[in-house]
């Protein structure tokens, strides 16, 4: 910001002194004329009128000269906003509590974007931000906390850039979803040495990479790493486990049909298949299952890093 506005007052500067360089030739000029006045009179009006074309092209130059110096300066007002878009920031999209009563399941928020909650309850209770939900991003993390402070954290970067995670859970990514969508892994991967409960936690049990919408029969998973068991488009085993799950309803059309009875907001890993007549699926917050605590997804265009274990949480978080 200071360099634009020095460039731009040494510009202003500039212009002035060329407007006192053109007044003191005319002047310089005029006083010439009237001394050589008597000398050649038809060649020196041939000299007036020449000199005057010149004065004018000057003066048009001078124009010009404004001209530009305001457009450039319109242009570094522009680059200095988009400049801030550089910055390495992460924004709050989702915080998923397992304990408050209220359940995002598959079908509650993820494709609709509305906004959930109250900011100030952003990190104790389940919230959905609809703006952050609507910008572009590169990098997504995932963050379990206890009451706001990190426990665990993963960052992974989106192997297509610039969308928004409203595209990504929106109703054209569910038919027939079940997107892989990043790559290598996780790029941070930071876990508190007290963190407890980390041995069949649904994100940081298992490795690999993200997917998303994971819809398999009656059933979906909208975040499930390819660590853990993905099932088969057509098999209903009720064994694949995340964040944001429905055991019961249309995962292709976003809807469910015994909404809040077979929601989930966190499962955690396990092996009980359905097809096997497994039926004691643990569940966070549910059934009296153990909640491991709360997670929240951060994105962000440009932050590769996010802070370590032990870091107050907050709406945003600059790098």
């Amino acid at each position: 910001v200071v360099s634009t506005q020095s460039t731009g007052t040494q510009v202003t500067g500039s212009n002035s002194s060329f407007q006192n360089f053109v007044f003191t030739m005319r002047f310089v000029i005029f006083l010439s004329l009237l001394l050589c006045g008597c000398f050649g009179k038809g060649k020196v009006k041939k000299q007036i009128k020449q000199i005057r074309s010149e004065l004018n092209d000057l003066g048009g130059a001078l124009e010009t000269i404004e001209a530009k110096v305001e457009t450039c300066e319109d242009k570094m007002e522009a680059v200095e906003d988009r400049c801030k878009a550089f910055e390495k920031i992460w924004h709050l999209g989702m915080n998923i509590d397992p304990a408050d009563g209220h359940l995002f399941g598959y079908t509650v928020g993820w494709a609709t974007g509305v906004n959930i909650g109250k900011d100030e309850e952003a990190f104790t209770k389940d919230y959905l931000s609809g703006g952050v939900w609507d910008e572009p991003a590169n990098y997504i993390a995932i963050v379990r906390h206890q009451q706001g402070v990190v426990d665990a954290v993963k960052v992974f970067k989106f192997r297509h850039w610039g969308a928004s995670l409203s595209t990504r859970f929106g109703l054209k990514n569910m038919n027939p979803g079940r997107q892989i969508v990043t790559k290598g892994g996780p790029i941070q991967e930071s876990i508190a040495d007290d963190a407890q409960n980390m041995t069949d936690d649904p994100i940081f049990s298992v490795g690999g990479d993200l997917a998303f919408n994971w819809a398999y029969h009656n059933n979906g998973c909208r975040i499930a790493l390819t660590g853990g068991h993905l099932s088969e488009a057509n098999v209903n085993d009720d064994n694949t486990h995340g964040l944001g799950i429905d055991f019961y309803g249309d995962p292709l059309t976003n809807k469910a049909w015994s909404y809040p009875g077979n929601a989930v907001d966190a499962s955690v890993i396990q092996d009980c298949s359905l097809v096997e007549g497994c039926k004691n699926l643990r569940l966070q917050g549910k059934n009296g299952g153990a909640v491991y605590g709360s997670y929240a997804i951060y994105v962000s265009m440009y932050a590769e890093t996010f802070p370590k274990p032990g870091y107050k949480l907050g709406l945003e978080i600059e790098m």
